[in-house]
C-alpha cells in the first residue's frame, strides 16, 4: 500500500459490501471520482470495522446485509472506533425499518444501490462536510414512522429546549433541505446554518440531523398533522 500523502482535500472513504462484484466496481468508479481516495475495501463487517479502526477514514460505504457482522452492528462498532468517520448504508433494502435502525446506530446518510456513481459521490462529499444525506422522500419515511412510534400519549417535552432559530432550522432540516437551501430560506450564512445544527445536536445529544429530526418529531418539537 503506498504511503504518498494524500492532498489535503482529498476524502478518504473504505468500501464494505460482500458482494465482491459490486464492491470492486464501485471503488473502481469512485476512484476516478475528483476529491475521492479509496483507502481500503473489505468483504464482511467485521473485517469492515478492522479496516475502518485502521485507517481512519473520513466516510464508509456499509451494505446492512453481511455476513460475520451486519452492517447495523460494524456501523456501531465503526463509530465506537472512529467516532469522526462518517457512515453511509448502501444497500438494496428499502424497509422504513432498516432506515430507521441505521439512523439509530449513527448513519449519516442511507442510498439504495440503483443509486448513480454520481449520487453515491455527492453522498460522500455530503456526509464529509458534516451534513447528512436526507432526501424528502427518506425524511418521509423517518418522520412517518416516528408519527406512528408518537401518536398514543401527549407527554411534556423533557427539559433539553431549543431556540426559535433552531427549530426554524430543525423544520427545514426535516424538510430534506441542505446548509445551502437552509441559508437561502432564512437569510443567514451557510455558517451560521452549521452553527445552529451542531448546537442542535448538542443539546439533543445526538449524532446525526436525521436522527435529531427523528427525535424531534418523537418529542412533539416539530408541528406535524
Amino acid at each position: 500500500m503506498t504511503s504518498e500523502p494524500l492532498p489535503a482535500d482529498q476524502i478518504r472513504v473504505v468500501v464494505v459490501d460482500d458482494q465482491e462484484l459490486f464492491r470492486r466496481g464501485l471503488t473502481m468508479l469512485l476512484g476516478v471520482e475528483e476529491g475521492i481516495e479509496v483507502v481500503g475495501e473489505a468483504g464482511d463487517g467485521v473485517e469492515g470495522t478492522s479496516l475502518a479502526a485502521a485507517t481512519a477514514p473520513d466516510v464508509v460505504l456499509l451494505d446492512i446485509r453481511m455476513p460475520k457482522r451486519t452492517g447495523i452492528e460494524a456501523c456501531l462498532a465503526i463509530k465506537e472506533a472512529v467516532p469522526a468517520a462518517k457512515i453511509i448504508m448502501l444497500t438494496v433494502s428499502d424497509e422504513e425499518a432498516d432506515l430507521y435502525e441505521a439512523v439509530k446506530s449513527g448513519a449519516s446518510g442511507y442510498l439504495l444501490k440503483d443509486s448513480s456513481i454520481e449520487e453515491v459521490a455527492q453522498a460522500i462529499r455530503v456526509v464529509a462536510d458534516g451534513q447528512s444525506l436526507i432526501s424528502p422522500s427518506m425524511a418521509v419515511k423517518l418522520i412517518d414512522e416516528f408519527k406512528q412510534m408518537s401518536r398514543p400519549e401527549r407527554s411534556h417535552v423533557p427539559g433539553l429546549r431549543l431556540t426559535e432559530r433552531e427549530l426554524e432550522v430543525l423544520r427545514l432540516v426535516a424538510r430534506g433541505m441542505n446548509n445551502r437551501e437552509i441559508a437561502k430560506e432564512l437569510f443567514i450564512s451557510e455558517n451560521t446554518v452549521k452553527n445552529h445544527v451542531r448546537n442542535i445536536l448538542e443539546k439533543l445529544q445526538l449524532h446525526s440531523r436525521m436522527e435529531a429530526v427523528m427525535y424531534a418529531v418523537k418529542e412533539k418539537l416539530l408541528d406535524l398533522p
